[in-house]
């Protein structure tokens, strides 16, 4: 692989269009030394599991349920430990982008913007995002169809950037519940972009606690090796040493010390469908 302080965009998506890799972190920034430790723990499992990897986490979590919710340490120090992270890992890092005026900021400190599920069809956020010249992943919103995931990534082809990634997340199923149709996948793959499965806020419950959401961590895994099997390029996990105490998506979050098993369990399948 390319070091990565030398490696370019195009370099990077490339060798992601090839596949597989996995996109996982905390949640949200919860401290420099937290995660760093998820950093170096991912970068470990991925490359015994034969994986390519990337590091996620949110400076700002703008999406909260409660305004009391723990939102991350804001732009200006969360980028700063991204972009520590990213050199001291030697991982591409990806974050959540919210403004079309965060952009430039964001760009020059991570290899991926991501675009939030909520915020999919923000046509100014997305021009934003491909004018960057940064690989962009966007989340698929709950709300919305697969097929409806062709304009979303039109919007950001139409300046020029065809560096793309799709994410599907689940969709609305009743109030507080999401549900995960496996059709959409290969749906999505018809845009020609690589996808990638979040297969922890997939088994979220959105504001399941009232003031929080919450979620089944137990379902993580089978919704990760179901999509594997389906097809996928990618798999999005957020995971935490302690999910019962972390300040964000905590029962939806994969136990990290679970994380090498399923990486191992997700490459053993990935070999199989790519022989096929």
């Amino acid at each position: 692989m390319t070091p990565h302080s030398t490696r370019t965009s195009a370099e990077l998506y490339a060798e992601l269009k090839a596949g597989p890799f996995v996109i996982a972190g905390p949640c949200v920034l919860e401290s420099y030394e937290l995660a760093l430790e998820v950093a170096f723990a991912l970068k470990n499992a991925a490359a015994q599991a034969g994986l390519y990897a990337v590091f996620k986490s949110s400076y700002d979590k703008a999406n909260r349920t409660s305004a009391q919710s723990f939102r991350g340490p804001g732009v200006d120090l969360g980028l700063e430990w991204l972009a520590r992270i990213r050199e001291e890992s030697g991982l591409p890092v990806t974050t959540d982008i919210h403004e079309p005026q965060d952009v430039a900021q964001v760009a020059q400190f991570v290899d991926i913007l991501q675009i939030p599920a909520f915020l999919c069809r923000q046509t100014a956020l997305l021009l934003s995002a491909g004018q960057s010249g940064k690989i962009v992943n966007v989340k698929k919103g709950q709300f919305l169809s697969p097929w409806e995931m062709e304009h979303v990534c039109a919007k950001i082809a139409s300046v020029g950037n065809r560096q793309i990634l799709v994410t599907e997340r689940g969709t609305s199923f009743g109030y507080n519940n999401l549900v995960v149709d496996m059709r959409s996948l290969p749906i999505m793959a018809a845009t020609g972009y690589p996808v990638i499965m979040d297969a922890t806020h997939s088994v979220q419950l959105p504001g399941g606690q009232g003031a929080s959401s919450g979620g089944d961590r137990r379902m993580v895994p089978v919704i990760a090796r179901a999509a594997v099997a389906a097809g996928v390029q990618g798999v999005f996990l957020e995971c935490h040493p302690e999910p019962d105490q972390a300040l964000c998506d905590g029962p939806n979050s994969l136990r990290l010390s679970d994380l090498p098993k399923l990486l191992q369990q997700l490459a053993a399948i990935w070999s199989v469908t790519r022989e096929q």
